[in-house]
């Protein structure tokens, strides 16, 4: 397949699917294996372009995010918010430092885990649809630095492909008392810090394959294509999950991973 064509379709995937708990990172792998892409570049592309996507939610945030960091100095629920925001990021960053090669080489490389854990991960949200707690925080900005803390633990199992980062942080904030569309939210928040350090790790790492022939004008591409379908997915995200809940896309998860264990065990 032509590298800009490939490009564009994993660019849409990205920023179709980074935001919804339906793990972009599964459907990313799911399809440069569907699409026939085995250049070690692939790999560091779908890191890559996932910076595209969280931009978007910069773009829209802007202004809050903004008055945020304005306020750091002398506004404390500013700095409330960004410590929220940071605590909730550490225990990515330990468990990045601590098992990054067995993640990239080993769970990054099978198939069955991430149609495995899409399946499982649909039956948990259409659970959590169903039995969720009373929400007592609605207020993506104003969460509880514990409530916190508890959603970046549960985020890190979002390490192993096809468990969904979103989604993992949208369950650990229900869960944990997060109102539906806050801990959507705070998702969006909290993913600004854990993909830039995820894109600054690969980055630096395939620093040397980047630089090989058309890799920076193909990488551009899928960056810019996730970034714009990212935009749109950020701005309707909110309200479908407030009106529709989350079961649309844990059964979006069941039916991917069924598909793609029946195409694994036929073979």
């Amino acid at each position: 397949m032509n590298d800009f064509l490939a490009a564009i379709i994993l660019g849409l995937v990205e920023g179709l699917t980074e935001f919804i708990p339906v793990s972009s990172t599964g459907h990313l792998l799911l399809t440069k294996l569907a699409l026939g892409l085995k250049d070690p570049f692939w790999d560091s592309f779908i890191v890559l372009i996932q910076l595209g996507a969280i931009l978007a939610v910069v773009a829209l945030y802007f202004s809050r995010l903004w008055k945020v960091l304005i306020g750091l100095p002398t506004d404390p629920s500013a700095r409330r918010f960004a410590f929220s925001v940071l605590i909730a990021f550490f225990p990515a960053v330990v468990m990045g430092v601590l098992i990054y090669d067995f993640i990239k080489q080993v769970l990054f490389t099978s198939p069955e885990i991430i149609c495995w854990s899409l399946v499982i991960g649909g039956f948990v949200l259409l659970a959590l649809d169903r039995w969720s707690p009373k929400p007592r925080f609605d207020d993506a900005m104003k969460l509880p630095l514990t409530t916190s803390l508890g959603v970046g633990l549960i985020q890190c199992l979002s390490m192993i492909p096809g468990v969904s980062r979103s989604g993992a942080t949208i369950v650990g904030g229900v869960l944990l008392g997060v109102d539906k569309r806050a801990a959507a939210e705070f998702s969006f928040f909290l993913a600004i810090p854990t993909m830039i350090g995820a894109f600054a790790k690969d980055a630096w790492e395939s620093r040397d394959a980047l630089m090989v022939g058309d890799h920076l004008p193909v990488l551009g591409l899928g960056f810019l294509v996730s970034f714009l379908s990212g935009l749109i997915v950020v701005k309707v995200l909110l309200d479908f999950v407030s009106k529709r809940g989350l079961s649309p896309f844990g059964w979006w998860r069941i039916v991917v991973g069924v598909a793609g264990l029946a195409i694994i065990y036929t073979r």
